[in-house]
């Protein structure tokens, strides 16, 4: 078998719980020639330093019956999965020996040689694996689920409940068999995307058109995409246009319109005309590969609430092991109690006792709520930030493509002759066109909505006068745009001119004056406009509980406070510098506690990186917001906010009763030993059904709407 050297990651099968990855990463460690190795528990994935064959791995988690693949080899790994029986025909022919065992004890006793060795049988066969990491673990004093079953088994064996003692080996493996079943499931949410994006696209190449696999197709590559095909990888429309459906990227529900230089992203679906795209990344690059690997690496980040209960498991599984001996030998040693008795319920708190349920509670949730929003179109960087969302006091907000859409547009345009619009359109158009005005877009723009000819117009002497605005003649007359400095103090003076300037201006838009020496002929407004969901969604921030909402914005403080009114914030500020809103959030924390950052990704990048919680709008067409936000909602508008939050707050509701009730458990067990009522059969039953109910409380996070 021939090694790997340097840096490599398998996918991992079959790792049920913490305590089992920690366990599999240690064996690893031990290969010859391995320096490093690092189990990410909620993506299912080892990362190995150093040389090492895939055969060794596999070796190293034979212990778990771990699936190892190559994950850069999925496919034809995926074909070689064992199937139920073969993964677990040790477990299948125990229950058969069981149900045999049963039937002899009805009909000869319990005592018949046939019967005590069937169940011996089932034990051996069922608990074989089971024992001998039992053994070996108790042998280097490491209290793991293995070392507390197989005491348990060996001590009903000890005092004759071969029944029993058979019964837990069954219940202990599907109990094992379950928690393996619900982590892959809830990995298996987020890696079903990689099923989305198509594995070849059809590129022409030296006008040949032909298929291609993803692996083979290069940067600057032609893809050809039809009606009803999905999307294969990233790149820009350079012809055709159509109507794509990115839910698989953004979560967004409705198709978006794509034409000549739109970003179009891999696993998407083409719903109308065909297009022809230039490939931008190479298939491990392209949007959806960084949000998988990316989730991935955000399921192996232990949040706060299971790094706790990690922290109490290793010393939980020894405590319980301490009271069960003192409830062993105490009693019968001096209360004169029945030493079989005793040691029956010592067992059976070591059965009960299997923290199985407690250690599973967490991460299961966790995995299922990242794969979840993942899904939605909202990328959550690791368990952490999954929890601090839900305890949010505040949430800060830039103003500028994030409440707005980003790009300026013409709001109002006034005109003294209503007649003259087109006109008068074309020449402001003529003069913006030449300017370098970071508004002149937003005209140009509208002139373009409303077919103006200004092309035709040829300006002479144009000048930019600073601070004020621009001028040009045209057809011997010289018109100006700009502020009331730019014209006659005494033309401004016409009272009907400055009191529509001044309103629009109290609305926070940038109001233009269009005239000349000795008229004034138009007044034109421009601003970035409000997103029609904006309101909303601060409005079910307020309903969910988060009462400060605070905008923060370069803009002047007449504007900011304009825009921030009509969308409902609490607090407004205005004219800030990136220093200024960094200073602000550090503020905020201190008078709230914790706080989320709502921006771009980039100009806001320091106001993100300090709040509690930094959130990246737009992610999907944006590497800085995917690397640096710890949160990025994908689609480019806060629809997903409101989601997150009652998301993250759902979550940490979910961790919560999953240790309430996997503690309540225990105790409840240590309650039932004061009278004696404890047994094998209750033991088991109990850790087994706290493991399902925890795994299935967990797993409904993945449906969560």
């Amino acid at each position: 078998m021939s090694k790997e050297t340097s840096s490599k990651t398998y996918r991992v099968e079959g790792l049920s719980c913490t305590n089992c990855a920690a366990k599999f990463e240690k064996n690893v460690k031990s290969i010859e020639g391995v320096t490093d190795a690092k189990v990410n528990f909620g993506a299912g994935k080892i990362k190995v330093e150093g040389t090492s064959s895939i055969q060794e791995i596999k070796s190293a988690g034979a212990f778990e019956n771990l699936i190892i693949q190559d994950e850069d080899n999925q496919e034809s790994e995926g074909g070689q999965k064992d199937s139920f029986l073969k993964r677990n025909w040790k477990l299948v022919i125990s229950v058969i020996l069981i149900a045999i065992a049963f039937y002899f004890r009805a009909t000869v006793g319990e005592n018949d040689i046939i019967t005590k060795s069937l169940f011996i049988s089932a034990i051996v066969i069922g608990g074989f694996s089971l024992f001998t990491e039992g053994i070996k673990d108790l042998l280097k004093l490491n209290f793991s689920m293995e070392v507390l079953m197989t005491v348990a088994i060996i001590g009903a064996s000890i005092i004759g409940e071969w029944a029993e003692g058979s019964i837990v080996v069954i219940l202990f493996a599907v109990s094992e068999a379950l928690e393996r079943f619900s982590m892959d499931r809830a990995r298996q949410s987020i890696r079903s995307l990689m099923d989305i994006a198509p594995k070849e696209a059809l590129i022409r190449r030296n006008n040949e058109e032909k298929m291609i696999n993803v692996s083979d197709i290069q940067i600057g590559d032609i893809m050809i995409i039809k009606p009803g095909q999905k999307i294969a990888m990233d790149g820009v429309v350079i012809k055709g246009h159509s109507a794509v459906n990115q839910a698989a990227i953004t979560g967004e529900s409705v198709p978006i319109e794509k034409q000549i230089k739109d970003e179009i992203f891999a696993g998407t679906l083409n719903e109308e005309g065909i297009l022809e795209v230039e490939v931008t990344k190479h298939v491990n690059d392209t949007t959806i590969a960084k949000i998988i690997h990316l989730v991935e690496e955000a399921q192996g980040e232990r949040a706060p609430a299971q790094a706790f209960v990690d922290n109490f498991a290793k010393y939980y599984t020894p405590s319980i092991m301490a009271i069960s001996a003192l409830i062993i030998i105490i009693p019968p040693l001096f209360f004169g109690g029945d030493w079989n008795k005793w040691l029956y319920q010592g067992l059976s708190l070591l059965v009960v006792g299997c923290p199985c349920s407690l250690v599973i509670s967490t991460p299961v949730s966790i995995v299922s709520a990242i794969g979840n929003s993942a899904k939605n179109g909202v990328l959550v960087k690791g368990g952490i930030y999954l929890e601090e969302i839900g305890g949010l006091k505040a949430i800060a907000f830039d103003k500028t493509g994030t409440l707005t859409k980003g790009t300026p547009s013409v709001t109002d345009f006034v005109l003294s002759d209503t007649n003259q619009e087109n006109q008068y359109l074309s020449i402001i158009s003529a003069l913006e066109i030449l300017s370098q005005h970071p508004l002149a877009s937003a005209i140009l723009k509208e002139a373009d909505r409303r077919e103006s000819n200004y092309q035709m117009i040829d300006i002479m002497n144009f000048k930019s006068v600073t601070g004020k605005g621009i001028k040009g003649d045209y057809q011997g007359t010289t018109y100006f745009v700009g502020s009331p400095k730019l014209f006659d103090s005494e033309l401004i003076r016409q009272a009907s001119v400055m009191k529509i300037y001044e309103k629009l201006q109290e609305q926070g838009k940038t109001v233009m004056i269009f005239g000349t020496a000795q008229n004034i002929l138009a007044i034109i407004a421009v601003a970035d406009e409000l997103r029609k969901s904006s309101s909303e969604i601060i409005a079910k921030l307020h309903q969910l509980g988060i009462e400060h909402t605070i905008m923060l914005t370069g803009d002047n403080i007449r504007t900011a406070k304009s825009i921030g009114e009509q969308v409902g914030m609490t607090d407004i500020k205005g004219d800030l510098m990136p220093q200024d809103k960094l200073d602000y959030i550090k503020e905020l924390k201190e008078k709230y506690g914790k706080v989320a950052m709502v921006g771009d990704g980039v100009n806001d990048a320091p106001a993100l990186a300090s709040a509690t919680v930094g959130i990246a709008m737009g992610g999907a067409g944006t590497d800085t917001a995917l690397e640096t936000a710890d949160v990025a909602l994908m689609g480019d508008d806060l629809q997903k906010l409101p989601f997150i939050v009652n998301l993250s707050r759902k979550t940490l509701k979910i961790i919560k009763q999953n240790i309430t009730f996997s503690l309540s458990i225990k105790f409840l067990a240590l309650l039932l030993i004061i009278p004696g009522w404890l047994s094998l059969w209750i033991a088991i039953v109990a850790d087994m059904g706290a493991t399902l109910l925890v795994t299935l409380n967990g797993l409904r996070l993945m449906k969560q709407k």
